[in-house]
């Protein structure tokens, strides 16, 4: 695997997403952000890393979806808003009584 400055890569065996700063023979150097935003820099054995692109299938949808969008396309509705509509309903029928 060619990894250059740039890159993106993450440990083979997991972790967080890490950008390339510099890569010698054997080694990558390494720039990540911590949980806190403290910026880490590390040089780790090329052996150890990935691609990160190559670790997303390509057929994974990276688009989240809300659950109002999924009710839409399976024509669901929140049970909530039915029961508001049937409320509004039974008013305007009692009002025309």
């Amino acid at each position: 695997m060619a990894i250059e400055p740039g890159d993106v890569v993450i440990l083979k065996s997991g972790g967080q997403p890490m950008t390339v700063a510099a890569v010698d023979e054997d080694n990558v150097e390494c720039l990540w952000l911590g949980e806190e935003g403290e910026l880490f820099r590390e040089s780790i054995p090329s052996i150890a890393l990935s691609a990160f692109a190559d670790t997303i299938d390509e057929d994974d949808d990276l688009d989240v979806e809300d659950e109002d969008d999924k009710e839409e396309e399976h024509g669901e509705a929140d049970p909530d808003s039915a029961d508001a509509d049937e409320d509004q309903q039974s008013k305007g029928k009692r009002r025309t009584a």
